[in-house]
């Protein structure tokens, strides 16, 4: 057993291996790749003989939550904190359960023949089945309490917090409703299915997870190993009811305005006409106005709320028809508001209450590894977010999956602000029959959590997963903008990665993700710009890897070396905010979720594989730091005048001081003679760094490409530590010119021509914090890339890069004509230069 003690951060739990004990009588069956935690054949069997008893399955990781969890007490607590009665009935517990078949007829009456625990979903070792079955039945009875008075005054309302992904339900062998979702809540007036006695209550649902095209987030039926897990089928949130009046409150929009010191308050009914609503604030006013409308409700000398001081106000709402009140519920909310301004230095950042305020973000997948998307309990809910504040973190982003509500009240209670994304479908393009499903789910999720605090940001893609037109994306974040104007809308997270269509242009944010990172988009006049992900370093840890193994962006030894990896990183994500302008850094993640092993802490919660008080001390060095004051970015010297440069090879039948590699030879150039190269071997090796990577530059040649396809090409290169400092480049990707960084390339817009001669420039602007390519003399593509390099390490090579410690990308053309510049050249010089042919 191991023990890991850090401060105050102790885990006042025993070890996994421990935990697994208390499971005496679970069944075996485990969850694909439960490696060393399986059960002996000889209690698989035991178990097996009685199907119809429930019976908790071993997890391969057990959380210190694990054996808490019971027949008795399957997620107890008030489910829907936002709005409070005080009547109600939780319905989680042992439900009978039972594979289905397609067009099988409903089992009304009818015994199933296996136990679940709702609400975790099937293929948890919690819900005891512990398998995934693409179709399946829940069954229970329940009866209605007497003094509800049901069906003489008051209807009896059926809540379902989500159940993934395709539900119908039947009371008394009537369907009553169904839902498509997997990630949104749904609710039915069952009033007219009840009679007398014991009512009978069933369950029918789908989920082929990623063999549709519907929203699943991480899930598959089948994990990876790798950025994608188990998934999770059936009932998952809570199911629960309530005695509600025949005009009731349904829900509550609220919306609070600092700059203006009040809160707008919409209280949503159903069941009457020309109703009235009274809404109080505690500390603040009260108003009586029409139901249905937004009523402002002055909130005078506010107590703001951040995540520093997360102070939240009590709301009572009552409901008036004809002068007399006939329902009541209770609600809250935090006064803030989220914004953006402009820094000392310029650029755009997010405000909280109109203060810059820099979000250091931790992701959150939100997995267990015994209850899946279903957490444990509600005190393991609120330990993820506890874990966050005390790691000095003041933001989350709630990545591609959507919480029960519970989580988001915790991040109300404790002060955390919530970038919430939605939940992807596969990575490829979302079939055009799945379209409307993903936007009805994405305006469903902003509808439903429109009035946490928490809550300032709205992510509808990530990385590109899903999107099929980059128009179409555009499109869709302008119009969550319009549905919620209050907070921040992300159109893309990761615009710069994998699936992207591009940068739409809309929204509120440039959001760029690198690993190891950090990111560093600059922001415009109208976005702020964020790192989305970064960061991603692991570390293995025996005896809590779900799969006994795994992996990260980049393995570290011990924990020593993961402290110290990440406080290097994020001192450069200070760098970053104060030369770049980015107003949130995201880092990979607060937990190992099985096969990444990239969290602060284990899988199973029970070991931090860092030094926290590090890792608090840089997080709150950050938000300190970052706080739109900008850098003082040094002026460069104004470098050698002139066109020739620091260093000119006309390559007109010898290489000059170049030492030729691999045997280079000399062909017809642009300009007399020029340098052939092979693509595999060749290259010329100026044998020292020519130019000064950490002030401005230039580097200039006439280039004639053999061949131009998926492959990289680099024209002008200086090595650097690991990769070269910079890249003057055919983009194999792109199958465009460019004028990079690793990361980040200035792009020409069309793609070459084998065969014809190209002029190429690529400029180094320290203060404008830019790359630039100019191709036959005209400006052909900007990036930003503000961060400050280092000074030089490596030598100077035309048709070759480095790339991951590696030469590569050698260059399959003709080169000649090459000038270096030791300062930034001005477009008047680049088109004289062009014009020259020299």
């Amino acid at each position: 057993m191991t023990k890991h003690v850090r401060g105050r951060w102790l885990l006042a739990a025993a070890s996994a291996s421990a935990l697994l004990l208390s499971f005496s009588s679970a069944p075996a069956s485990s969850a694909p790749g439960a490696g060393d935690a399986a059960a002996p054949a000889a209690l698989t069997s035991a178990v097996r003989a009685d199907p119809t008893a429930w019976h908790a399955g071993i997890p391969p990781l057990a959380t210190p939550w694990t054996n808490k969890v019971g027949p008795n007490n399957a997620l107890p607590e008030y489910p829907r904190p936002q709005l409070t009665r005080d009547r109600w009935q939780n319905l989680n517990g042992v439900w009978e359960f039972a594979k289905a078949n397609t067009g099988e007829a409903v089992p009304a009456g009818k015994s199933l023949g296996e136990r679940v625990l709702v609400p975790y979903p099937i293929e948890s070792a919690l819900s005891g089945i512990q398998r995934h079955e693409d179709r399946m039945w829940y069954r229970r009875t329940f009866t209605v309490p007497a003094g509800w008075k049901v069906g003489s005054g008051n209807r009896l309302q059926l809540h379902f917090g989500a159940v993934d992904y395709d539900a119908r339900v039947y009371v008394n062998g009537v369907q009553v409703t169904t839902h498509r979702g997997g990630y949104d809540g749904f609710d039915v007036d069952v009033t007219d299915a009840l009679t007398t006695g014991p009512q009978e209550l069933i369950v029918w649902a789908e989920d082929l997870t990623d063999a549709t095209g519907q929203p699943i987030g991480k899930q598959r039926r089948t994990g990876d190993r790798g950025i994608f897990y188990q998934g999770s089928s059936g009932i998952w949130r809570t199911v629960w009811m309530e005695p509600v009046p025949a005009a009731s409150i349904t829900s509550l929009g609220i919306t609070p305005s600092v700059s203006g010191g009040n809160v707008k308050i919409k209280v949503n009914t159903s069941g009457g006409t020309g109703l009235s609503a009274r809404v109080s604030v505690k500390g603040g006013g009260s108003l009586v106005g029409a139901a249905d409308t937004v009523l402002t409700v002055p909130v005078p000398r506010a107590r703001l709320w951040s995540p520093d001081h997360p102070y939240l106000y009590d709301l009572s709402v009552s409901l008036i028809s004809n002068g007399r009140t006939v329902d009541s519920v209770g609600s809250y909310f935090g006064m803030r508001e989220v914004g953006t301004a402009a820094g000392a230095d310029g650029k755009l950042r997010i405000t909280l209450n109109g203060k810059i305020l820099f979000n250091q973000a931790n992701l959150d997948q939100g997995f267990w590894p015994d209850g899946l998307n279903t957490a444990p309990t509600d005190a393991a809910l609120r330990w993820d977010l506890e874990q966050d504040k005390a790691m000095g973190f003041n933001a989350v982003r709630k990545h591609i999956k959507v919480e029960p509500d519970r989580w988001y009240y915790w991040a109300d209670k404790l002060g955390l602000l919530v970038w919430q994304d939605m939940p992807a479908a596969n990575t490829g393009p979302i079939p055009v029959e799945w379209r409307p499903q993903f936007e009805s789910e994405l305006h469903e999720m902003v509808r439903e959590h429109q009035s946490w605090t928490s809550i300032i940001a709205w992510v509808p893609f990530n990385e590109g997963w899903g999107e099929w037109s980059r128009e179409d994306t555009g499109r869709i974040a302008t119009s969550v903008q319009e549905q919620d104007p209050s907070r921040l809308v992300n159109a893309h997270s990761g615009v710069n990665c994998c699936n992207s269509h591009g940068d739409s242009g809309a929204g509120d944010v440039i959001d760029f993700h690198q690993y190891l990172g950090p990111a560093t988009p600059a922001p415009s006049g109208t976005r702020v710009a964020i790192d989305g992900e970064h960061g991603g370093f692991g570390l293995k840890t025996s005896n809590h890897m779900w799969f006994g193994d795994g992996q990260a962006y980049e393995m570290e030894p011990d924990s020593s070396v993961l402290t110290a990896k990440y406080v290097a990183n994020q001192e450069a994500v200070i760098t970053s905010a104060k030369y770049c302008g980015i107003s949130a850094a995201i880092y990979t993640q607060i937990t190992d979720v099985e096969g990444e092993l990239n969290g602060f802490f284990t899988y199973d919660r029970q070991l931090a594989k860092m030094d926290l008080r590090q890792v608090r001390a840089i997080n709150k060095k950050i938000i300190a730091s970052a706080d739109g004051s900008g850098a003082n970015v040094p002026q460069p010297p104004a470098g050698t005048p002139g066109l020739t440069g620091i260093a000119f090879w006309p390559l007109d039948g010898s290489f000059g001081s170049l030492t030729p590699v691999g045997g280079p030879g000399f062909v017809d150039g642009h300009n007399g003679q020029g340098v052939s190269f092979d693509g595999g071997t060749q290259y010329l090796d100026a044998g020292k760094p020519v130019l000064n990577t950490a002030s401005d530059y230039s580097a200039a040649a006439w280039v004639k490409l053999d061949k131009a396809d998926g492959a990289f090409q680099t024209i002008i290169s200086q090595d650097g530590p690991s990769n070269s400092d910079f890249f003057l480049q055919y983009s194999g990707a792109d199958q465009k010119f460019a004028m990079s960084f690793a990361g980040v390339r200035a792009l020409a817009g069309f793609k070459p021509a084998v065969g014809q001669w190209y002029h190429l420039v690529g400029v180094r602007d320290t203060v404008k914090g830019e790359l630039r390519l100019y191709v036959d003399g005209a400006l052909a593509g900007t990036a930003g890339a503000c961060m400050p390099q280092a000074a030089p390490t490596g030598n100077t090579v035309i048709g070759r890069g480095k790339y991951g410690g590696n030469p590569v990308d050698y260059l399959d053309g003709v080169a000649d004509q090459v000038h270096l510049y030791d300062r930034a050249l001005s477009a008047a010089e680049i088109q004289q230069l062009f014009v020259s042919g020299s």
